[in-house]
C-alpha cells in the first residue's frame, strides 16, 4: 500500500448537498479519508495509490459536485 496525500483549493464553501455526496466516498476503493479546512477552503484527500490516481479522485470529485479550483500541493 502507498499512501498518497492530495490537496485541493476549492471555489467556494461546500452546500450540505455537496457534503452529503463526500459521505459516498466510502464506497471508493482505496480512497482512505478526506478532511475539510473551511477557512482555506482546501479539501484533502488520503488514498492508495496502489488502487488509485489522482485522476481518479479528481473524477469522483467532479462527480459528486464538488468545485475544485485547482491542486494545491
Amino acid at each position: 500500500m502507498t499512501l498518497l496525500e492530495a490537496k485541493f483549493e476549492l471555489q467556494s464553501p461546500l452546500t450540505h448537498a455537496q457534503l452529503r455526496a463526500l459521505g459516498e466516498f466510502a464506497n471508493t476503493y482505496g480512497l482512505r479519508r478526506f478532511a475539510i479546512d473551511e477557512s482555506k477552503l482546501h479539501i484533502s484527500f488520503e488514498y492508495d495509490a496502489s488502487r488509485l490516481r489522482e485522476t481518479q479522485v479528481t473524477h469522483v470529485l467532479g462527480h459528486a459536485g464538488i468545485p475544485i479550483l485547482r491542486r494545491i500541493n
